[in-house]
């Protein structure tokens, strides 16, 4: 399949006023002392995904995901949207549901941090708790029970096999970084989740820069800490996902994730979560091996819904 081939659903028609105006545009900011022993022609850059109103770069797809069904005819009429999450696309929804009036059900691990449970009851969701030792995976097999059981009560959504998904990122994240590094992007770091964001982001600016490259990274074993992030090999693998589209993939531990997270915080500034830490470790291992350069990562989202884990914020010794 060529990228000729993919369908781009248009959901300008849909009014974009309130809250859903403000999605999206998020900075690009440069990562100055992590990177001060790089080479002087290279450079690395991340979009600050925080900046979104849900707090993370969920609000693109959750906006899309639910834009299409509308205009599709999908949700509406008390129909309850549902699907699976590890927190923070759940939050997206949530945020959007309550502001076009749209009742959400997510379902997430039990084990989620208390940040996220606390936000999600806060905009009105309704949680549904799956088995906390089957992970993500175990939450998308009991959205998937749940949504075969009682299909006139809710829509489900469905992130991981979604198109809307990646089709947000093709109209909105890919866009912007290329009007952002004016062009001179040369490599494109993204993780692996439902994927979505190197799908959609990856594919337009291939359109654009056909020699760009685009690297994926995910953690490096099936057991691990880096939120959001799945591990391919042995996860249920997203739907949207296509293999392929990656021409370098790198696979980022735990604990250089968590460290990076410090780092990130008192050596930049930068109060980010444990996918953004992971996210750094990938860009500057690609970006250390280059003469000249600016490579553009993606940093999902803030620290704040990490605070309850107070080893991650502890300097190891």
């Amino acid at each position: 399949m060529t990228l000729l081939d993919y369908r781009i659903v248009e959901t300008t028609s849909l009014p974009l006023d309130g809250l859903t105006a403000h999605v999206g545009n998020t900075p690009l900011l440069p990562l100055r002392r992590l990177t001060r022993d790089l080479s002087p022609l290279t450079q690395i850059f991340a979009k600050a995904e925080w900046f979104n109103p849900g707090g993370s770069v969920k609000d693109r797809p959750a906006l899309n995901i639910i834009q299409t069904a509308l205009a599709n005819g999908d949700l509406g009429k008390g129909k309850r949207l549902l699907d699976s999450t590890s927190g923070n696309m759940g939050i997206s929804y949530a945020t959007f549901g309550a502001a076009l009036g749209i009742p959400v059900t997510i379902v997430i691990p039990a084990n989620a941090s208390p940040e996220r449970m606390s936000i999600l009851k806060a905009l009105g969701a309704e949680l549904i708790l799956s088995d906390p030792l089957e992970g993500s995976d175990g939450a998308i097999l009991k959205a998937r029970e749940l949504a075969a059981q009682y299909p006139d009560l809710y829509w489900y959504a469905d992130q991981y096999n979604n198109p809307a998904n990646w089709q947000a990122h093709y109209k909105s994240t890919g866009p912007e970084i290329l009007q952002q590094t004016n062009g001179h992007i040369t490599h494109f770091v993204a993780g692996l989740g439902t994927s979505g964001t190197l799908m959609g982001t990856s594919r337009y600016l291939r359109e654009h820069l056909p020699h760009v490259k685009i690297i994926s990274f995910q953690p490096d074993a099936p057991f691990h800490g880096l939120e959001g992030l799945k591990h391919m090999p042995t996860a249920i693998k997203p739907g949207i996902y296509d293999q392929s589209v990656a021409d370098e993939q790198i696979e980022v531990q735990t604990e250089a994730a968590h460290e990076m997270v410090r780092r990130l915080a008192r050596e930049e500034g930068l109060f980010v979560g444990i996918s953004s830490g992971a996210a750094a470790v990938a860009a500057l291992r690609v970006a250390s091996k280059l003469r000249e350069g600016i490579v553009v990562t993606i940093f999902p989202d803030a620290g704040y819904k990490y605070l309850s884990d107070k080893a991650l914020w502890e300097e190891k010794k």
